[in-house]
C-alpha cells in the first residue's frame, strides 16, 4: 500500500509542476525500487539481416548496441521462427514488412528431420553478443509455430485473427520443437534461455492468413492449456530455462490475462516471469500490474516496446528528436510505476524508420549509422547500469538510482517541453557527496555530450534542463 500511495502522490505532484519554471527533486535512498536485470532488445528481425553482413561490420554495430560506453545492453530475445509455407517466399511477408519479416523455422514437416542451418543471421549475431557480453541474458520466445501446424497452413495467422491458428492435436509437437530447438543452442553453442515465451501477443487480432509477419493468435483458455502441456516437457528437459508469459500487446491486455492465470494455481506456478509490452498503457493500468506481480516471486520485464500514436506521449507531427524523447517518457512512466526489472526495444536496427530503431541501415549494402534515438537511449542505458537499483524521487520527469556498493549515484532528467526548467536536486539523504557531478546531455545539437562539471553546494546541486532535451547527472557518494 505504501508503494502504490507513493506513486499516487508522484503523478499528482508531477501534473502540479508541470507548468512550473523550477522543481526540487528529492531522493530517498531509503525507498528503494526495482533492482535493473538489464536493457536490450529482440533479435529479429534486424538480427536476421545483420547477421549477414561481413565479420567486421557485424563487430562495429554490436560494439554501438553492448559496449559499456555505447547503450550497454545485454538483453537479448531470439525469436524460434516457425518458418512459413516454402510457397508463400517472397510473398506476402516481403510485401508487408519485408524480407526481414521471413524468419526460417527448423523443421519443415512433421517427418523431416531439423535442419541446424537455418536461421544463420539470428544466430550469428547472437554468438557474437554472447562472446562480447559473458552476462548476456537470452530469451526463447516464439511469434508462431511452423505452418504445418496450423489451421490456416499459414504462419501469419488464421483466416479469422481472433481465433486459435495452432492445432490443438500439435500442442506437444509445438511445445516439443520450441525444447528441442532451447537443448541444441545449449548442446551445440553454451547458449542455454533463460526464459522461453511460446506467445507474442496472442489474445490480439492482429494476426491474418497471409499477414505481414508471423504471428498466432491463443486465446487465454488455450494459452492455460498449452502452458500445461510445455511446462512437464521443459521440466523434464534437463535445461535450466523456464517458462516466460504472455507477451500481450499492452497492458490492458496483459491485466486481462493476469487475472485468468491467477484463478488457476498450478499456472501461476509454471509462470517464472511474467512479460508485457507496453505499446498503450495507462498509469492507473501500470500501477495496477505492479501491485499484482510485486506480490508474486515472479520476475517482470517490459519486453518489447516502441513509439506509438497516442495523443497524451507523441502527439504526431513531432520531430526526430521530439519522437526519441516521448519514447523515453514512457521509459521512465514503465520504470518507475510498473516497475519491471527489464525494459526493452522491439528494433534496434531499422531500413526505413528512424522512429522505431536506434541505428538506420541498408540492409542489403551493409552501411548504418546512428541517429538521434540512440543518444536519446543512450542517457539512460549506459549509466543506470545492470545491477543499479532505482529510488524514489517525487517528479515523474526524473529517474534515479543507486549502484550496487553505494558508491554512485545516477539521476536522469527528462524535459519534452519548450521551455527550460530548473531543477533542485535535494542529495540530503546521503552521507558523504563529492563537490561537483559528472554531466551528459542529448539534445537538438548534442549526443549524450559530456559537459561541465555540475557544482553541488550544502547537498544540493542546481541544474538547468533545457527544452528538448535528456541528462544524466552522476555523482560520488557514500
Amino acid at each position: 500500500m505504501k508503494r502504490v500511495v507513493l506513486f499516487v502522490i508522484s503523478i499528482l505532484l508531477a501534473a502540479s509542476t508541470v507548468a512550473q519554471e523550477k522543481i526540487t527533486v528529492k531522493i530517498d535512498k531509503r525507498e528503494r525500487w526495482q533492482t535493473i536485470e538489464g536493457w536490450g532488445s529482440s533479435l529479429c528481425w534486424w538480427a536476421h539481416m545483420c547477421g549477414r553482413w561481413d565479420e567486421e561490420k557485424v563487430d562495429e554495430l554490436l560494439d554501438l548496441i553492448t559496449s559499456k560506453d555505447g547503450l550497454n545492453m545485454n538483453i537479448f530475445r531470439y525469436n524460434i521462427g516457425g518458418g512459413d509455407d516454402p510457397s508463400h517466399i517472397g510473398g506476402h511477408m516481403v510485401e508487408g514488412k519485408g524480407k526481414r519479416a521471413e524468419m526460417e523455422g527448423f523443421k519443415v514437416s512433421a517427418e523431416e528431420p531439423y535442419d541446424w542451418s537455418a536461421d544463420e543471421g539470428q544466430r550469428t549475431i547472437m554468438l557474437k553478443i554472447k562472446q562480447r557480453r559473458p552476462d548476456a541474458i537470452f530469451e526463447a520466445f516464439s511469434n508462431s509455430p511452423p505452418y504445418w501446424m496450423t489451421y490456416s497452413g499459414c504462419s501469419a495467422g488464421h483466416e479469422n485473427p481472433m481465433h486459435d491458428n495452432l492445432k490443438p492435436e500439435y500442442y506437444g509437437m509445438f511445445c516439443d520443437y520450441l525444447i528441442d530447438v532451447c537443448k541444441h543452442y545449449k548442446e551445440a553453442y553454451g547458449i542455454e534461455f533463460k526464459t522461453l515465451e511460446p506467445f507474442n501477443e496472442s489474445t490480439s487480432g492482429y494476426w491474418r492468413n497471409l499477414g505481414s509477419q508471423e504471428g498466432c493468435h491463443f486465446d487465454i483458455e488455450s494459452q492455460i492449456e498449452l502452458l500445461r502441456v510445455l511446462y512437464p516437457k521443459l521440466k523434464a528437459s534437463g535445461l535450466k530455462t523456464v517458462i516466460a508469459a504472455s507477451d500481450e500487446t499492452n497492458v490492458h491486455s496483459a491485466l486481462k490475462v493476469w487475472r485468468a492465470y491467477s484463478q488457476h494455481p498450478d499456472i501461476m506456478k509454471m509462470v517464472k516471469q511474467f512479460n508485457v509490452h507496453t505499446y498503450s498503457a495507462t498509469n492507473s493500468q501500470r500501477m495496477e500490474l505492479n501491485r499484482l506481480v510485486s506480490g508474486t516471486d515472479m520476475a517482470f520485464w517490459q519486453s518489447e516496446s516502441g513509439p506509438q500514436w497516442d495523443k497524451e506521449l507523441r502527439p504526431k507531427g513531432k520531430s526526430a528528436l521530439e519522437n526519441n524523447l516521448y519514447l523515453a517518457k514512457k521509459l521512465f512512466r514503465d520504470m518507475r510505476i510498473m516497475q519491471p526489472q527489464a525494459w526493452l526495444d522491439w528494433q534496434l536496427v531499422e531500413e526505413h524508420s528512424r522512429a522505431w530503431s536506434q541505428i538506420k541501415a541498408n540492409f542489403a549494402a551493409g552501411k548504418f549509422a546512428v541517429h538521434k534515438n540512440y543518444y536519446v537511449r543512450m542517457n539512460v542505458t549506459r549509466f543506470i547500469k545492470q545491477g543499479y537499483t532505482l529510488l524514489a524521487t517525487e517528479n515523474e520527469n526524473t529517474l534515479a538510482a543507486i549502484s550496487p556498493d553505494g558508491d554512485e549515484f545516477v539521476i536522469v532528467l527528462l524535459n519534452v517541453e519548450e521551455e527550460a526548467f530548473d531543477a533542485k536536486i535535494n542529495l540530503a539523504t546521503f552521507k558523504k557527496i563529492a563537490h561537483s557531478a559528472k554531466v551528459y546531455r542529448t539534445s537538438q545539437s548534442e549526443n549524450c555530450k559530456e559537459l561541465e562539471p555540475a557544482a553541488i553546494k550544502g547537498k544540493q546541486l542546481n541544474y538547468r534542463a533545457e527544452p528538448m532535451s535528456i541528462t544524466t547527472i552522476v555523482v560520488k557518494v557514500k
